[in-house]
């Protein structure tokens, strides 16, 4: 049997690559004659790089500032073909929540800056890029790309610097910049923000949308995605930007199609099976892929949230969670690899294909 693995991120737990490594592990030591295929997604957050590292491109890495001003060495890909170089950046590598050195507070989401992208960028295009794939999410930073675009020496420079170069943003973030389901309101409290310095951002934020529309020539505030990682979605399409699904960015570089296709059993995962996860994320795309094949498909996940009949109903095959196995959340997330490939080996004795 052809089994394909393709999980998304477990959150702060384990990355898309290493969960993918988990699940192969587990599942080959129950069944050893099945044959696996790795294809862990990403859709455009932490991780989208190193998803795309191990199917295209040259990885470089580029010191740059990090969200509250010291280096950090952020990994980005580099991929020649005939058409030119594409560049695949991940704003997580410049200004992630993970490199705060602690946890998010009121005063991090006030601070962090997206300076880091722009110095970024500027590397990208020394080394030939004329394409940038831009995936946001998981950034700590609220300032709506005004670092980025500082970077790039301000609003005309940047314009003049990027206007022979395709952006491609690559989220699946369709929030708008401003409001009740903007960057401030939705995703400031994630970065630490309480509810004045939510307040404190939307106003940051309002200010600064009327230079990106004297950027752009148009209102880029109410787009779709221009919330996206604390408004970097904004900024990038201010500069020209277009935005594109990350997950099928990356489905489309791992040739998802066809291996999906090619599977008699496609297994997913990600850090919460909810609700959410069947309104269009990473799981959802992957798990309907393969049902539209007629080839049955698993969840593996930190915590299901979802009752059995809604699982049936969405046609698949079963959702098995990381917490019933450990006993707890706090194992859970504290022996995530040893759990997950446990799992998958106890899910593995037990199937039938």
């Amino acid at each position: 049997m052809t089994v394909l693995v393709a999980p998304d991120s477990f959150g702060d737990t384990l990355t898309a690559v290493a969960a993918a490594d988990c699940i192969a592990a587990g599942w080959l030591s129950a069944r050893s004659d099945d044959t696996v295929l790795l294809a862990p997604q990403s859709d455009g957050g932490p991780g989208f790089v190193d998803v795309l590292a191990s199917r295209l491109g040259i990885v470089h890495t580029t010191r740059v500032s990090g969200p509250l001003g010291a280096a950090v060495d952020a990994r980005w890909l580099l991929d020649t073909g005939t058409d030119g170089a594409t560049a695949y950046l991940e704003c997580a590598q410049c200004c992630g929540l993970h490199q705060l050195g602690g946890a998010p507070t009121p005063r991090t989401a006030l601070a962090a800056d997206s300076s880091g992208l722009g110095q970024l960028i500027v590397a990208a295009l020394a080394a030939g890029a004329s394409r940038l794939v831009v995936g946001l999410g998981g950034s700590s930073t609220s300032d709506g790309g005004a670092g980025l675009i500082g970077a790039l020496g301000g609003p005309d420079a940047a314009r003049e610097l990027l206007s022979e170069v395709e952006i491609v943003v690559a989220s699946d973030v369709e929030n708008p910049l401003l409001g009740p389901l903007g960057a401030a309101s939705v995703f400031g409290p994630q970065k630490g923000a309480d509810h004045g310095t939510v307040a404190a951002i939307e106003e940051r934020m309002r200010q600064w949308a009327q230079v990106l529309t004297a950027l752009a020539g148009r209102d880029v505030a109410d787009l779709p995605g221009a919330g996206a990682a604390g408004g970097l979605g904004a900024a990038l399409l201010a500069l020209g930007g277009h935005r594109v699904s990350g997950a099928t960015v990356v489905a489309e570089a791992t040739g998802q199609a066809e291996v999906v296709a090619a599977a008699d059993l496609v297994i997913t995962g990600e850090g919460k099976f909810d609700a959410q996860t069947l309104r269009g994320k990473v799981v959802s795309a992957l798990t309907s892929a393969a049902i539209g094949c007629g080839v049955p498909a698993i969840v593996f996940a930190g915590q299901v949230a979802l009752p059995p009949d809604e699982i049936a109903d969405a046609g698949i095959s079963g959702a098995y969670a990381i917490v019933d196995r450990a006993g707890s959340v706090e194992l859970a997330m504290s022996d995530a690899a040893r759990q997950l490939t446990g799992l998958a080996a106890d899910v593995a004795a037990r199937w039938i294909g």
